[in-house]
């Protein structure tokens, strides 16, 4: 038994509300459960009693046992002063107030819906599932699934609208910049996301932009700022970016003692970090005001648009420099594209809209429906419960799902447990 299930059962009053009576034998009738506190002090505020038909407004204090009050040292505290009714599950001994008053207890034990307690012993249990409520997951109503999916999405949304927020004062407000640093990172992926965004952190957007009007300018700025030109290679393309750099470095005054390495180990050659680089350079020398053409796209198409760009001429046969392979033009997919709106430009959107007032949710929730969902071992395993993830909004909802509810057993804050505990 948790205090949090006591709560869930307080707030909806899941119990027998007819003939109440505290541990004294006093009649008890709820006017108002109160006002659920998620911050110290009572747990719930402002409820209204009528304790042996005379009415009493304060504060309602929920534990385990009645005893849990000592233990928790409320009687040295200021704050539980004007609590009217102690909750608990099992009562076991009274508490007093400063004035030797007693306070009335209501116990729990033996009045709780009998199909919330059984659910609730069944989420809880400690057997071993990859959810709490794998076996029921299926059977909670679709409007209900979808509408918390949307939710979580939001959520989600927010969570990382916070990294972009603090990303943004680093880069002294400026939007593009902030654009071109997350861009950065997640044209690096998993494995070299941490790379690309030290790359990215390590000289100023204004460089950039200098550097733009010249594809091998920008290739040799990213190239060298990643390491990828320290080597001596046999391979005119690789000498003339390496030139280039060292004249961009003396310049600029670049460092790039603290970026981290690309990776080449486990990857597939075109997500080799000399091909995304080069795409990167490629977006940046074609599209001069990206975050203005973003923040004006509408549809889907209009992202596939904007994204249209491929590596520089020389990857046409090269996947690294010196080696020659067959001739491929290196282009953007649509699933890389897909990964750069989830994960980039629709939290840069929600955060842009907060930032200036405007309220972009629903036209963020169309476009993530409209994106094709994510395959990963988290999303599959949603799907062999039952058929969760159709489109990106979906896909991105379970993973917050799964991170923080899921794993942390938060069922009693997920509208799924909500759900389930109130089934017969």
């Amino acid at each position: 038994m948790k205090e949090d299930f006591l709560h869930y059962v307080w707030k909806f009053q899941k119990f027998s509300i007819q003939n109440l009576k505290t541990s004294e034998g006093n009649s008890i009738v709820i006017e108002k459960v109160g006002e659920h506190n998620l911050n110290a002090g009572p747990d719930f505020f402002n409820s209204k009693l009528s304790i042996n038909h005379q009415l009493w407004a304060g504060n309602v204090e929920i534990h385990i046992k009645s005893s849990d009050w000592f233990a928790h040292r409320h009687e040295e505290d200021a704050a539980y002063d004007n609590v009217i009714l102690h909750v608990v599950w099992e009562h076991d001994g009274e508490v007093y107030r400063k004035d030797n008053t007693v306070i009335p207890t209501l116990e729990l034990k033996g009045i709780v819906d009998k199909n919330v307690l059984e659910n609730y012993q069944k989420l809880t249990s400690k057997q071993q599932q990859w959810i709490p409520c794998e076996n029921d997951f299926a059977t909670v109503d679709n409007f209900v699934f979808e509408n918390w999916l949307e939710r979580l999405y939001l959520e989600r949304l927010e969570n990382k609208s916070i990294i972009f927020e603090t990303e943004l004062k680093s880069s002294k407000n400026d939007w593009e910049g902030l654009l071109f640093t997350m861009l950065c990172k997640n044209f690096g992926l998993k494995v070299n996301g941490a790379s690309f965004f030290s790359l990215a952190k390590s000289l100023e957007f204004s460089i950039l932009k200098k550097c733009r009007t010249d594809t091998k300018k920008l290739e040799a700025l990213l190239f060298g700022q990643a390491g990828l030109l320290e080597d001596q290679k046999e391979d005119p393309y690789f000498e003339n970016l390496k030139l280039e750099y060292n004249y961009l470095k003396h310049k600029y005054k670049l460092s790039n003692s603290n970026v981290l390495i690309p990776k080449y180990f486990r990857l597939r050659p075109p997500n080799f970090p000399t091909i995304r680089l080069s795409q990167l350079a490629s977006l940046y020398h074609q599209k001069h005001s990206l975050f203005s053409e973003i923040v004006k796209a509408k549809t889907l198409k209009d992202f596939y648009q904007l994204f249209d760009v491929s590596a520089s001429e020389y990857w046409n046969t090269h996947y690294n420099f010196g080696v020659a392979s067959s001739k491929r033009k290196k282009q953007l997919t649509k699933n890389f594209i897909d990964l750069l709106l989830i994960n980039t430009v629709i939290p840069l959107l929600f955060s842009y809209g907060k930032e200036i007032g405007k309220d972009n949710s629903e036209v963020l929730l169309k476009l993530a429906s409209t994106i094709t969902s994510e395959e990963n071992s988290i999303i599959k395993k949603f799907n062999d419960l039952r058929s969760s993830s159709k489109n990106s909004l979906q896909s991105q909802a379970l993973l917050q799902l799964k991170k923080e509810y899921c794993n942390k057993k938060r069922c009693l804050q997920c509208a799924i447990g909500n759900a389930i505990l109130k089934q017969k």
